[in-house]
């Protein structure tokens, strides 16, 4: 079969359509052959060397896919060759066939295409595992969502909308703070001329935000603990802004205030498992329902992953950016 391989650690060009070898159907695995896979920060990363594949996973990126399964395992129940799946993978996506533990599959929802539902396992369990498994967000809570056009901000929008939170989000222009409140935020910062500390709070009358999903890290710490409401929580996905950061442990105390972190791709089987059952119970119905959308920005073929990669590190894109295989 073909995949995209990383060549050598750099930048978008190391990504090459290659011969690699086939997928071996373990016991409790299927194979999908894949439709479609999806760009995550944790693919540029890795592309760069500065991501370390974890034990037994393809050397080639890609945490998602759609397909159809093609071969299914001893061990496993409940999945037959021929089911349309996505799926939260360990690594591997960017290729025509994958293989894939069965706890980590979710039947492709009624209403959306083969295609599109690569855009949905890693934002979804990542939003979901973070904002509800971990943080408890709630009806009448403030949600602020940093980086509201991403992949993952676009879902967490609407997932905060759904379970009855009012939602802030910052990005860097009108255009995608405009395609935020169309998904339903409706407190707006352009971090790039405003202080989302004071919008938030003037906003809230004072209030603050109860959860903040952070996808910058460490120059982010001390000013989202600034806008933390009591009891809040700080859940960080992600360190673009870099990963060492000052705590003023005062804050934390006198706002009784939880800062949590999690790597979704480092989790056991058990622990995606434990997620996929989750997102599969409580978000499918929202998405079978239209009350919550993937947001694809653009589909390009798996040949031209190099400019996928350039897209998302340029922040050109609103939502997912797509491959198709």
């Amino acid at each position: 079969m073909h995949a995209v391989v990383i060549t050598e650690p750099g930048g978008p060009e190391v990504l090459v359509w290659s011969e690699v070898p086939d997928p071996v159907c373990g016991r409790g695995e299927v194979v999908v052959d894949v439709v479609a896979s999806a760009v995550n920060r944790a693919d540029v990363l890795q592309r760069r060397g500065k991501y370390d594949v974890p034990d037994g996973s393809p050397a080639w990126p890609g945490l998602e896919c759609s397909g159809t399964i093609s071969e299914v395992g001893d061990g496993v129940t409940g999945w037959k060759v021929g089911d349309q799946v996505c799926a939260l993978l360990s690594g591997g996506g960017y290729a025509e066939r994958v293989a894939v533990p069965a706890g980590q599959l979710l039947q492709a929802p009624a209403g959306v295409d083969l295609v599109t539902a690569a855009a949905l396992p890693e934002v979804f369990c990542t939003v979901w595992s973070n904002l509800v498994m971990t943080a408890s967000l709630g009806k009448g809570d403030v949600l602020l969502v940093h980086g509201g056009a991403s992949g993952i901000g676009t879902a967490a929008i609407q997932i905060g909308r759904a379970l009855g939170a009012r939602v802030a989000v910052t990005a860097g222009s009108a255009a995608k703070l405009e395609r935020c409140a169309e998904l339903g935020a409706d407190i707006l910062v352009n971090y790039r001329d405003d202080d989302f500390v004071e919008v938030v709070r003037e906003a809230t009358g004072g209030h603050g935000a109860d959860v903040v999903l952070d996808i910058m890290g460490g120059p982010y710490l001390a000013r989202n603990l600034d806008v933390l409401a009591m009891d809040g929580r700080i859940t960080i996905i992600g360190t673009l802004g870099g990963r060492d950061a000052q705590v003023n442990l005062g804050s934390v105390m006198r706002k009784r205030a939880r800062i949590t972190g999690s790597l979704l791709r480092r989790r056991t089987p058990a622990g995606k498992a434990a997620v996929v059952a989750e997102v599969c119970e409580h978000v499918w119905p929202l998405i079978e329902s239209g009350a919550v959308r993937p947001v694809v920005d653009r589909v390009l073929p798996m040949s031209q992953a190099a400019e996928a990669h350039r897209v998302l590190e340029a922040g050109e894109h609103v939502g997912k950016v797509l491959l198709t295989s």
